[in-house]
């Protein structure tokens, strides 16, 4: 290792991480205990460490340095020295190179041996004894990097969240196999940002991509084994690095681009961050970063044995929101992606972990009240996924005002009452109305409901309508892994067929599930291939496929074109009819002088539905009338916002029943939008229906039916304000 020297100067304790501010790089990182901080330097191919440089300087536990010769590129990592003590919680090594929590980009993929553990593996209580082999061979290296970029006139596409409609999809395997795409581009940012990628998401109708975890990540030495990996990246190690295996050009800079391309197609973007836990696991997992930096600091411990972690997340480890730097780390890393890489909001994986305090959960932690006070988190978009693994981890319902929530219940709902299950009338109820019940006596509207049928973690849509069973031999756990209760019906044959009727009446089901969530008050979210019938043979856990079984197929036959038309359709009347996607709750009562009720449940002979057919145990028919006139609710200019009336029907029975039409408003004439029975979602005949006239409402479909005998008044000024 040369020893040649450069220049070194104290330096700033913040910003913490590796800054360059045109002239040097300023170096700053925590620990609350470390003895001494060495920063190691490698060649421009990262491959021979030239110079180790200590940090002399500590401010407020902070260790710093300023080297003005540095320049943007140069690849960096740390050695930190203190007491290796894991019953005590310490387990510093200074023979394992570290990354900076703060890097911006990690070049090169961890390459596993057992150097990278910093204990003996294999010894007695092995975890006691340090192992003194040097890690720098099997580790990525961290890089400075010039974060100017030329932004232009791009903004925050800010839809507002009763006009979104959210797309899950995974930056790789939505264009791996997209023969539009250049091949040099797929399932890359810069993929993501082409052309007929922006059209067929425009086209969809989506308002917004969540993107699953871009964050850089590992793959778990197991997987590897495999020759499998974390597809899914739910295993981060840096939280201010987007991935680089998903950039064609290997540059921070292509991520910006989409980014910026998105966001001219008025496209948010929406991250799905993993701050719960880490990939350095438990006690027996490997030396990465924060483990060796300040373990007893990072991490949750177990009081009694500060050798053991607190696992909230079924992961190994949970980050230690107790610790303000902790708490400083994951605030900075949210503000970084939202003022240096323009993203939109987050979807925090595992939110309740980040509430607990001491053991419980506590929803006005100091992650929550931070958050709700800062001027550039709290304007962006907040989904919790509001549950971990912990006890009472279960919080659906639960977050406070200015988040929305992954509503689980919604999504064990639909698919309950279109299995056919028992006594799901009522709860249907709510779940179609935007979940009042969970979320109306906290002061929060039918948006913070995020409805969805499917998402990343389980069934797809496809395969939902097709396997009563998982089918995850290929993860390499003999099928353990993965969910068993996943409310699905196979239609009457396990997996692929060829019998006609049931492939039509899992055509059917599946246009059920799908209008059941866009026509529900709340948020749709979409998993990226349900559009298209997108399956994955049965593997409801395919977290390490990272292969075809997980990425979308772009072919389209008749039956898959069909969908994915039935689907833009669905959205399209979604942003047509304000009704469907409402700002409040429904009152069930006059509004504005109106003549009917905002919302009207009806039985199956037209007449309103009374406490007894709730509790009906063998209820499947559910109507409801939405009167257009009955808002409370104004646009941005303070006019009143209309809509025409509407009815939508269901029924979860296999067998058909005939609806009688409401007889208010009278002379009515009704015009129907949708009918899951027909292929295409729309009923053959075109045909009209009239007040008190019965609808034939086939077994298991969805209708949708406007009044068109009353056209939309023009929206009425409010109070004067226009």
């Amino acid at each position: 290792m040369s020893r040649t020297g450069l220049a070194v100067w104290p330096g700033s304790p913040y910003p913490l991480g590796a800054t360059w501010d045109g002239e040097g790089v300023n170096f700053a990182l925590f620990s609350e205990h470390a003895e001494r901080v060495e920063l190691c330097l490698f060649d421009p191919r990262g491959k021979r460490e030239v110079q180790r440089i200590e940090l002399r300087w500590q401010t407020d536990q902070v260790f710093h340095a300023y080297l003005p010769e540095i320049r943007p590129g140069q690849l960096y990592g740390y050695r930190v020295y203190g007491p290796y003590d894991p019953s005590q919680g310490h387990r510093f090594n200074h023979h394992k190179l570290l990354l900076d929590p703060y890097a911006k980009q990690l070049v090169g993929q961890v390459r596993w041996s057992d150097a990278l553990f910093g204990y003996r593996i294999g010894a007695p209580r092995e975890d006691l004894q340090m192992d003194r082999r040097d890690s720098a061979p099997g580790m990525p290296r961290c890089q400075v990097i010039d974060t100017a970029f030329t932004w232009g006139d791009d903004r925050h596409p800010k839809v507002p969240w009763h006009d979104t409609v959210i797309y899950e999809l995974h930056v790789k395997g939505f264009t791996a196999l997209n023969e539009l795409v250049p091949p040099t581009l797929r399932g890359t940012y810069a993929g993501l940002a082409t052309a007929p990628v922006i059209s067929y998401l425009k086209r969809l109708g989506v308002t917004a991509v969540e993107l699953m975890p871009v964050h850089a990540f590992v793959d778990d030495r197991n997987l590897v084994a495999q020759g499998l990996r974390n597809y899914w990246g739910y295993n981060s190690i840096g939280y201010f690095a987007p991935d680089l295996r998903y950039s064609a050009s290997g540059e921070v800079d292509e991520f910006k681009t989409m980014v910026k391309t998105l966001h001219s197609a008025g496209i948010e973007v929406i991250l799905d961050v993993v701050y719960n836990h880490t990939a350095e696991g438990n006690q027996l997992g490997p030396t990465f970063c924060f483990r060796g930096i300040d373990n007893s600091a990072y991490y949750r411990l177990v009081n009694e044995d500060r050798r053991f972690y607190m696992d909230y997340t079924g992961c190994g480890n949970t980050l230690n929101m107790r610790h303000p730097r902790v708490l400083q780390l994951i605030m900075d890393s949210l503000r970084y992606w939202v003022q240096e890489m323009h993203v939109d909001g987050f979807r925090f994986d595992l939110a309740s972990a980040l509430a607990r305090e001491l053991h419980a959960v506590d929803r006005l932690g100091a992650f929550f009240d931070i958050i709700h006070q800062d001027p550039v988190l709290s304007q962006v978009k907040l989904i919790a996924e509001p549950w971990d693994l912990g006890e009472g981890g279960y919080q659906v319902g639960n977050f406070p005002v200015g988040w929305t929530e992954w509503n689980g219940r919604y999504r064990d709902s639909a698919r309950a009452y279109w299995k056919g299950d028992e006594a799901m009338m009522a709860d249907m109820a709510y779940r179609l109305t935007g979940s009042s019940d969970l979320y109306e006596s906290s002061g929060r509207r039918p948006y913070a409901s995020i409805n969805f049928i499917t998402c990343h973690d389980g069934f797809t849509l496809e395969d939902l309508v097709s396997y009563n069973h998982k089918h995850n031999e290929a993860n390499g756990e003999g099928n353990r892994d993965g969910e068993a209760h996943n409310l699905s019906w196979n239609c009457g044959e396990e997996g692929p067929t060829t019998n006609g009727h049931i492939r039509a009446l899992r055509a059917r089901q599946k246009r059920n599930l799908l209008a059941t969530l866009f026509l529900s008050q709340g948020i749709p979210m979409l998993t990226a291939g349900d559009e298209r019938g997108r399956t994955q043979q049965g593997n409801n856990n395919a977290y390490c496929q990272d292969n075809p079984l997980s990425w979308l197929d772009w072919e389209l036959d008749s039956d898959r074109r069909t969908q994915l038309g039935f689907v833009r359709r669905l959205i399209r009347l979604r942003r047509e009819h304000p009704a469907l996607r409402r700002r409040q709750f429904f009152r069930g009562h006059h509004v504005n002088g109106g003549h009917v009720k905002d919302l009207t449940w009806l039985r199956p002979d037209g007449e309103e539905m009374t406490d007894v057919d709730w509790h009906q145990p063998f209820g499947r028919v559910l109507g409801m009338f939405v009167a257009g006139d009955a808002f409370e609710e104004y646009d941005e200019y303070g006019r009143r916002i209309q809509d025409s009336d509407l009815i939508l029907l269901f029924n979860a029975h296999h067998a058909p029943i005939d609806f009688r039409l409401p007889a208010e408003p009278a002379r009515t004439r009704w015009a129907v939008l949708v009918d899951t029975h027909f292929e295409d979602g729309e009923r053959a005949d075109r045909r009209n229906f009239h007040s008190h006239e019965y609808y034939p409402l086939q077994g298991r479909s969805v209708v949708l039916l406007i009044n068109t005998s009353r056209p939309v008044r023009p929206a009425q000024d409010c109070d004067g304000l226009i």
